[in-house]
Parts: C-alpha cells; sequence; structure tokens
C-alpha cells in the first residue's frame, strides 16, 4: 500500500463501510495513513472491506451496527474509542433511496428515510462531536444529496431527509466550531453504487432506467465512489482547516 500520509496518524469512524461510497472512504483514508472503525448492518460486506484494507496494508475495526438504533451507535462509538484512542474524522455515509413523490409516500417510508439518513447521523454526532470539542478538534463528513438542496423529482422522503443533513450539518458547524470541530456535506448526484444497481435491477425496463440515471448528468456519465471517497479525503484532512459548514455539491453538471 503507497501512502501519501494526508491522514497520517488520524482514526476514522465510517458508517455505510459495507459498500459504495463508504466502502470507498475506507479505502481511501487508509491510504492516505488513517486507522479506521468501520461501521455497517451488512456483517459480510463490512467483513470483506474490512479484509480489503488490512490486505492493503492499513489497520480497520469492523463494527457491525445499524445507525437508526441509537444503542448500537453508543456501543460503536465507544468500542471505536477503546480500539483507537480518540476518533479525529467522522464520516457519516449510511443511507436508503425512497423513491416517489411525497404525496404517495408512507408513513413507514418516511420513519424509514429519517431514521436511517438523518436520526442516524445525530445519534452518532451527539457521541463523537463532543470527544472531538474535548480533544481539542476534529472533522465530521455528512453525506448528504443533491436531493437536499435542490430536490429530485420524485425522491420526495428522501430529500426532505438530505435536506435535514445540510440542516444537521451547519447546526452543528456553527455550534462547535470555536471548540476545533469542523462540519460539513458533500452533496454527490447520481453515483455508480450497489444500492443504485438495485434500483436499476428492480425498474420494470432496467436499461432504460439505467440510460436515464446517466442521462441526467450534462458530463454523460455516472460518478464513481472514488471521486467521493477523494473529496471526503480532503475534508477530513488538515489541508481544509479553513471550511466548516459547507454542502459542496459534486454532480457531474446534474444541478447546472
Amino acid at each position: 500500500m503507497t501512502t501519501t500520509g494526508r491522514l497520517q496518524g488520524k482514526a476514522a469512524l465510517v458508517t455505510g463501510a459495507g459498500a459504495g461510497i463508504g466502502e470507498q472512504i475506507c479505502l481511501r483514508f487508509s491510504e492516505e495513513g488513517a486507522t479506521l472503525a468501520a461501521m455497517d448492518r451488512d456483517v459480510d460486506n463490512l467483513e470483506r472491506v474490512a479484509a480489503a484494507v488490512r490486505a492493503r496494508g492499513g489497520t480497520v475495526h469492523a463494527f457491525p451496527g445499524d445507525v437508526s438504533r441509537a444503542e448500537d451507535c453508543d456501543r460503536v462509538v465507544e468500542a471505536a474509542l477503546a480500539a483507537l484512542g480518540r476518533i479525529d474524522a467522522l464520516c457519516n455515509v449510511a443511507g436508503i433511496v425512497e423513491g416517489g413523490t411525497l404525496v404517495e409516500a408512507s408513513e413507514e417510508s418516511w420513519r424509514r428515510s429519517h431514521e436511517i439518513n438523518l436520526r442516524g447521523m445525530w445519534y452518532l454526532s451527539r457521541r463523537v462531536v463532543p470527544h472531538m470539542a474535548g480533544a481539542g478538534g476534529g472533522s465530521v463528513v455528512n453525506i448528504a444529496s443533491v436531493a437536499g438542496p435542490f430536490g429530485v423529482a420524485n425522491r420526495g422522503v428522501y430529500s426532505v431527509s438530505k435536506a435535514g443533513v445540510i440542516g444537521l450539518t451547519k447546526s452543528l458547524a456553527i455550534d462547535f466550531m470555536g471548540r476545533g470541530v469542523r462540519v460539513n456535506a458533500i452533496c454527490p448526484g447520481t453515483v455508480d453504487t450497489p444500492s443504485l444497481h438495485d434500483r436499476i435491477n428492480q425498474a420494470p425496463d432496467p436499461e432504460l432506467a439505467r440510460h436515464e440515471f446517466i442521462a441526467r448528468q450534462p458530463m454523460g456519465r455516472l460518478g464513481r465512489p472514488e471521486e467521493i471517497a477523494a473529496l471526503a479525503t480532503y475534508l477530513a484532512a488538515d489541508e481544509s482547516a479553513y471550511m466548516t459548514g459547507q454542502a459542496l455539491v459534486i454532480d457531474g453538471g446534474m444541478t447546472l
């Protein structure tokens, strides 16, 4: 493994680590020198990613858990602090995408989206941010979506939950910047992840669905999880020390 050292000496907790953006953040952070605590509710995929990190020479502790359960978040944070000694970066990645308009949405869809996409970030942040503040600082990176600041058709509850992520990001940023904690959000467009593949395969015409997803980006392609991980690396690293409270769009021109 070649380490460039942008995160050398830092300890990071990454949720949604078992696939897609979370997986690539784990791999990139490790390559940059960070030691990791990885959390996901899919135990098999979590262990697969942990094995990949270790195969590259990295250090990672895998902690199964569901971000929508406060007791799981408390347990994982406690275990991560015991294993790593501290948490310098928290990457809140875990999330789900619910389709349909707000009028069509069920109460269960609303509940599930907010518990996983938003409340899970609050559960983890309320434990990790005070630790960071007491230790002299840290960086929180929240994965939002272009659906948060701009809205996306037929993604009603998803858009609302991701708008909430941006509000959570700004609230934490303004309250804790004086104690050395920076909090930023990443707002991706359509990214080529296993979650997207599942939605495409569930469509009546998967080939048409994939074409339509690609067509939303003026660049003519889907985003790559590695590209989101690169931005997360910058936000977790000291080189972004003057940035906090921002919602950074990375969307292939989708919102232009």
